[in-house]
C-alpha cells in the first residue's frame, strides 16, 4: 500500500493504495481509497462508508479511485420498492426446493470445501484458487464486521453461501459462492433475491450490491434488480435496467 493519507477527518485516515493490477480488466491498472485498516473504529464508520460508496473486503473498507476511469459504480436496491422481473420469478420457482438459513460467520469444513471448488471453477489461475482456511477467514469473515452466512441447501447438501453484512438500516452483499455444477439454477441471483427478502422482513431500507461495471459480464446482472440506485457524483441516483455505456452514470 502506498501509505499516503488523502485527508484526516476527525482523526480517521484515508489512504491511496497506489497503482495495482485491475481485478476486473486485466489490461488496466487500478487504485483504491482505503480507510486506515488499523483504526479501531472501522465497525462504527462502516455504515456511513457504505453510504459513501465504499465496500468491505476482509477487514478493509475501500472504494475504487482510478485515474481516468469511473467504471466501478456502487449500487444498492431499495428493498421495499423491489419487484422481481419474470426471469427472477422463474429463478425463485426453479429453486423452490432450496432451503435457506442464516448462520454465524464461523467457517465449517463444508463451507471451505464448497468455497475452494467454486474458486477452482470460476477463478482458476487467478490467485484466489489457492485460498485455504486462513484466506477464507481473512477475506469473508474479518475481525470487526457484523456478518452472517446465508446457507442454501438442497436435500441437506450445501450448494451456496452468501456472505452478508448487517448494519442498522441495511444489508450488504459481500460475496457469494456456490456449487459450480449447479450453475444452471442461477444461485447467484437466488442469493440476491433472498437477501432482499430478508432485508424487507427485517424492515431495513437497502441491500448494497457492491460495484456494477458497465460492459463487464460478471457484473452486468446487478442492473436487473430494479429499482436500482447508483452512487454518482456523491449522491444516490436512480439507475434504469437499460443503462448502457453511453448513458450509464459513472462511466469512464
Amino acid at each position: 500500500m502506498g501509505d499516503k493519507p488523502q485527508h484526516d477527518g476527525e482523526g480517521l485516515r484515508l489512504f491511496d493504495t497506489g497503482a495495482h493490477p485491475c481485478g476486473y480488466w486485466p489490461e488496466r491498472t487500478a487504485r483504491d481509497l482505503v480507510l486506515d485498516p488499523h483504526d479501531p473504529r472501522l465497525g462504527l464508520v462502516y455504515p456511513q462508508a457504505l453510504r459513501w460508496g465504499f465496500r468491505r473486503s476482509g477487514d478493509l473498507i475501500y472504494r475504487p479511485h482510478c485515474h481516468g476511469c469511473r467504471a466501478c459504480v456502487a449500487v444498492r436496491v431499495p428493498v421495499r420498492e423491489f419487484m422481481p422481473d419474470r426471469s427472477q420469478r422463474r429463478c425463485l420457482k426453479r429453486n423452490a426446493d432450496v432451503v435457506m438459513r442464516v448462520v454465524q460467520t464461523e467457517r465449517t469444513d463444508e463451507q471451505l470445501a464448497l468455497y475452494q471448488r467454486y474458486l477452482q471453477a470460476r477463478h482458476h489461475g487467478g490467485g484466489m484458487d489457492a485460498h485455504g482456511a486462513i484466506e477464507f477467514d481473512q477475506f469473508l469473515v474479518g475481525a470487526w464486521a457484523d456478518g452472517r452466512f446465508l446457507e442454501f441447501r438442497l436435500e441437506g447438501q450445501l450448494i451456496a453461501v452468501a456472505v452478508t453484512d448487517r448494519i442498522a438500516d441495511a444489508l450488504s452483499a459481500v460475496y457469494t459462492f456456490y456449487d459450480p455444477d449447479r450453475a444452471s439454477r442461477g444461485l447467484g441471483t437466488l442469493a440476491v433475491l433472498r437477501q432482499i427478502d430478508w432485508a424487507r422482513r427485517e424492515g431495513l431500507e437497502h441491500l448494497y450490491l457492491g460495484y456494477w461495471i458497465d460492459g463487464h459480464r460478471k457484473m452486468d446482472y446487478k442492473r436487473r434488480f430494479q429499482p436500482l440506485q447508483a452512487f454518482v457524483d456523491n449522491t444516490w441516483q436512480a439507475m434504469t435496467a437499460d443503462a448502457d455505456a453511453a448513458s450509464a452514470p459513472g462511466d469512464a
